[in-house]
């Protein structure tokens, strides 16, 4: 037998830019972040909008337009500002990524040209897939609108659309080239989306970050009152934490089965989907780590001091413990609307033995390759009493939406 092996290492690099008004013509961020390609030659550029944005922004595709013009040694616009939709209908609809290489196509870009993905994590994940994958890769510059894109999605390696019922069932790892988080977006989010992205920097303080978590929750009134100053210190330290983790976790393409960053996602995600996506990510993410937290309490492993601490938390930021869907089909697991059928999606999409992380303490967090079903639905029943003892000001569920249902399985 004759073999060859094969070994090399591609190194990556890009920078998250935190800044506002990165549309304003003095704001020299997005011009400085396009390298020029071919000398003497301004880079083309291509622009996708969530329409969302758009709309609590009407000036923006103006805004776009002169800021390339003010810039024109260095930004090319390769086509007028396109506006998509926004929200998980985008990643559910299976003709929206060939919509978005038509319009790749149409522009002509090269691989040293630029799209450029304006609006929160749906809006970059589809958008992202559709650039991985024309050419091999086009270049991919993000700016997150919301505050679970700016301290969580929108400046990791993954982009991803939902397909067989099932959260970024298809998907790509291929980092950006540039993030660059503008906090002006946030002032127009909604109470509910301004909330829920701090779900994602809890789970960031939950497993990586002690300190952290003490900073939320000396913040977690003004954070829900919407104090920015707070909010800006938030995704910026739980954007690190995450950067960190990509960089030297050691397996920044999961190819292992372990990923911390998904803590309390395996739950998140089936509800996500039991809900038609009326639970929003960041509350689904709130109900997944209040799940795993009692859970790892009931287990023996994470003292109720510090339980009830996390619990706390995050019902003082005004985010969900518990959804009625939690608790559906307990006593039917193989049942397709049950909780418990997220843990078998969750290791087949990891790959590999289930691996779903716990925490021993605040900032401890270990891996477990089973799950008790019964302690499950005990967790459930405390969440839900705990729910019902403080109920939420506002709804967390949105007004249905118009997304093509997918098949469970």
């Amino acid at each position: 037998m004759d073999t060859i092996d094969q070994e090399f290492n591609v190194a990556f690099r890009y920078r998250v830019h935190f800044t506002r008004d990165v549309f304003a013509r003095s704001n020299p961020v997005l011009a400085g972040a396009v390298a020029n390609s071919i000398p003497g030659q301004p880079s083309r550029l291509l622009f996708f909008v969530d329409d969302g944005v758009s709309r609590a922004h009407p000036g923006l595709n103006r805004a776009i337009e002169e800021y390339c013009g003010a810039h024109a040694a260095t930004l090319a616009l390769a086509a007028p500002v396109i506006v998509v939709p926004g929200g998980e209908q985008l990643k559910n609809d299976p003709k929206a990524v060939p919509r978005i290489v038509d319009a790749i196509h149409e522009a002509a870009l090269c691989r040293h040209s630029y799209v450029v993905a304006i609006g929160g994590g749906a809006v970059l994940d589809a958008v992202g897939y559709a650039a991985a994958t024309v050419h091999r890769g086009v270049r991919l510059i993000r700016l997150p609108t919301t505050v679970l894109a700016q301290d969580d999605s929108g400046i990791g390696v993954k982009n991803g659309v939902n397909t067989y019922g099932q959260k970024n069932y298809l998907g790509t790892f291929a980092p950006p080239f540039a993030v660059i988080n503008d906090f002006t977006f946030l002032t127009t989010l909604s109470d509910r989306d301004w909330r829920g992205g701090v779900a994602e920097a809890v789970k960031a303080a939950l497993i990586k970050d002690a300190a952290f978590f003490d900073f939320i929750e000396a913040r977690a009134s003004a954070l829900a009152s919407r104090d920015m100053e707070a909010m800006e210190a938030v995704i910026r330290r739980s954007a690190e934490l995450h950067l960190q983790h990509i960089a030297t976790g050691g397996d920044p393409f999961e190819m292992g089965s372990s990923r911390p960053l998904d803590f309390g996602h395996w739950a998140a995600h089936k509800l996500e989907r039991l809900t038609n996506h009326r639970l929003r990510h960041g509350q689904a993410v709130a109900i997944g780590l209040a799940l795993d937290t009692t859970y790892s309490h009931l287990g023996g492993w994470l003292p109720e001091g510090e339980w009830r601490r996390i619990i706390e938390l995050l019902q003082a930021l005004e985010l969900p413990v518990y959804a009625p869907e939690l608790g559906r089909h307990l006593d039917e697991p193989d049942h397709a609307a049950c909780i418990l059928r997220g843990l078998d999606e969750f290791r087949e999409h990891l790959g590999g033995q289930l691996t779903v992380m716990l925490l021993r303490a605040i900032g401890q967090p270990f891996d477990a390759h089973e799950i008790q079903k019964d302690l499950v639905a005990r967790s459930v029943g405390m969440l839900k009493t705990l729910q019902e003892a403080r109920p939420l000001a506002e709804e967390p569920y949105e007004h249905p939406i118009p997304v093509e249902r997918q098949g469970a399985r």
